[in-house]
Formats: structure tokens, sequence, C-alpha cells
């Protein structure tokens, strides 16, 4: 019978601790944008975790998960998306015209160059950081792609409701992105969580756009787009 008992506690001592789920919301207030004031749209919001004692073990290169962004109906689709380092993203063309995905900001320059309805290119995002995307056909076109170093994020649905599963126990610091959102104002939202074996739900964040001012993107050359950038003519509804 001691044998066995010692066989119980040896299997128990090396089982995981139980995961957590952190649940809650946000809301995005004093907003210009017409999604928000006529629709209550709260999309869009990566809230993530990081670990306080320690960094998360590195992602296998090997096994490097994939995700997708679609381009449909002259957009992307999602408009932000949330990825581990080292992620490869595909960017699927859905649409009956050429577009070029391509992003010039520090988070992570790159360029798919120009691909045709029905094909797709793919980009491996190997360092943290916000990435822009934009089409250099289409300048209406603009996408967010946040690249982490945790495995522990959600993006906000409509409804501003994310949840982030699987978290061991422990202290950790939560941080928030939001496109439309200042800096100063992400800062100061950022706050300590203790975790346990038991889910937790966060009272709900409120993020004021104040201070958010819009400015035009450059194409792909670092110039303006042309007036005659947008594609007109393999598009239902326009010219041929």
């Amino acid at each position: 019978m001691t044998w066995l008992w010692r066989i119980c506690f040896s299997v128990l001592g090396v089982l995981p601790a139980l995961a957590a789920t952190l649940t809650g919301s946000v809301r995005l207030v004093e907003s210009a944008d017409p999604g928000v004031r006529g629709r209550a749209d709260f999309s869009g919001v990566v809230v993530w975790l990081e670990p306080l004692g320690g960094h998360p073990a590195a992602a296998d290169a090997s096994s490097a998960p994939r995700a997708r962004m679609v381009q449909k109906d002259k957009r992307f689709i999602p408009h932000v998306l949330a990825i581990r380092t080292g992620a490869i993203v595909d960017f699927p063309n859905y649409d009956p015209i050429f577009h070029n995905a391509f992003s010039s900001f520090s988070g992570q320059i790159f360029d798919v160059g120009l691909y045709p309805p029905g094909s797709t290119r793919a980009v491996g995002f190997k360092r943290s950081g916000i990435v822009r995307v934009f089409c250099n056909i289409h300048p209406s076109m603009s996408a967010v792609i946040m690249v982490l170093d945790t495995p522990w994020f959600g993006v906000s649905a409509p409804s501003g409701a994310f949840e982030i599963r699987d978290l061991p126990p422990g202290e950790y610091r939560l941080r928030v992105f939001h496109e439309r959102a200042t800096g100063k104002t992400l800062d100061a939202l950022e706050r300590r969580v203790a975790l346990n074996q038991q889910d937790l739900a966060l009272a709900p964040i409120s993020i004021s756009e104040t201070g958010y001012v819009e400015t035009p993107h450059k194409n792909k050359y670092g110039a303006d787009y042309s007036p005659a950038a947008d594609d007109h003519v393999l598009y239902p509804g326009g010219h041929h």
C-alpha cells in the first residue's frame, strides 16, 4: 500500500496547476468614430497579460501558428489581429481585383507585392510590436496586427467583451491597445492582476479616444497616393 501512495503523490507532483480564465469588457468613450457613436461597436481592443515573475516560454519556431487576414470588399478582415511572436499570417485575396499588402512601420516592415484574385501571400512575424498594414493600391484599406511576446491575449468583440484562457496562477501586468487611444491613455490603463486557480471577471475598462488625430498614410514608396490609385476597373459596380 505504501508504494501505491508514493506513486500517487509522484504523479500529482508533476501535474500542471489548474489554469484560470480572465473575462472582462471594454467601452470606448469620447469617440468621433461612426461605428462607436452609431452602433456602439467596441471591437478591436487588444488586452494581454505579461507575467511579473519571468517570461513565458518562447514559441516553438518549428510549429509556428498561422493566422489569416483576409482581403475582401476592399477591407482587411479582421481589422485588428493579435498574434504571438513567431506566428505566420496569410493574406488571401478574396476580391476580384489585385491587392498589395505592406507595412512600412517599425513593428515589422514587409511588402508582399502585387498579387491577383484567388491567390495568397504569407508573412512571418518574428518580433513583438504594432504592425500597421495598408494596401498600396487602395488607400482606404488599413489594419493592425499586434505581435505579442505572451500567449495570453484577447481581442474585444463588438459588444466589448473579451476572454483570456489557460492562465497559470501568478501575478500579471494587464496591458491594453486601442488604435484610436493615445499612448498616455493606454499607459494609465495598465494594472496588476493576481490569479489563482479560479476564474476572474474584471470590472469594465473605459477607454477614451480624446486626443486621437487621424493622419493620412503614405504608399509603400513613402509618397502620397495618386487620386486614381483606387481600382475601379475589375471591382463589381465599377466602370469597365
